[in-house]
């Protein structure tokens, strides 16, 4: 989203109870993000659950996690439920869209969203927002391969990079779970984006 958008929609939603959505945000806390589709289609996935924690300075505040399990989408099939082993009767309490993506923005409010591969997942949410709260979500990104990759590139120039996350965390030397919910992927990610924030980058070995 540019600045004229967002100056535009702080306008616009300025007496509502979304205008705090549209202010400028404190950099010192974060919220890594991460959801469960039906589909690697971004213009065609359905939200199966989403999960999110905050970031406060170096610290990840695993004591507050946001989850979410909406209710089963149309296009959940036994396709979709190998990848993410989310089935029809797992999500029999799950939330309505709306009050998924109202509970979603209460929480996350104006921060900036930390992920892995996180413009597939801001694309989903954004569809959602945009339908039943009328705009996209207006908070600014980050991504961490991205960030990995530049530091890498500084340290070994036109070398072959693996983003994937299981080697980034390698070699990072960081404990991530591996079980690819949507929950332990936020902690992941934002387990990457304050190592390589606070700390030195160790060179690869091959």
């Amino acid at each position: 989203m540019n600045l004229v958008e967002r100056l535009w929609l702080r306008y616009k939603w300025r007496n509502s109870e979304y205008a705090p959505l549209f202010s400028a945000p404190n950099d010192g806390e974060l919220v890594s993000l991460d959801c469960e589709t039906t589909s690697l289609d971004p213009h065609k996935a359905e939200l199966v659950t989403i999960a999110a924690t905050k970031i406060r300075g170096n610290k990840i505040v695993t004591s507050e996690p946001l989850t979410i399990s909406l209710r089963a989408p149309s296009s959940l099939n036994a396709q979709s439920v190998k990848i993410h082993g989310i089935r029809h009767q797992d999500l029999s309490d799950g939330v309505t869209e709306k009050e998924a993506m109202l509970k979603l923005i209460e929480f996350i409010g104006n921060r900036p969203i930390v992920g892995y591969y996180i413009q597939y997942d801001k694309a989903i949410l954004d569809r959602y927002a945009k339908k039943h709260l009328g705009f996209k979500l207006p908070n600014r990104t980050i991504e961490v391969s991205d960030i990995y990759r530049r530091k890498l590139e500084h340290i070994l120039p036109n070398a072959y990079y693996d983003l994937s996350m299981e080697a980034i965390g390698h070699h990072l030397d960081l404990p991530l779970s591996g079980r690819h919910d949507a929950l332990d992927d936020a902690i992941s990610a934002a387990l990457i984006y304050v190592r390589l924030k606070y700390g030195d980058i160790p060179m690869p070995t091959y």
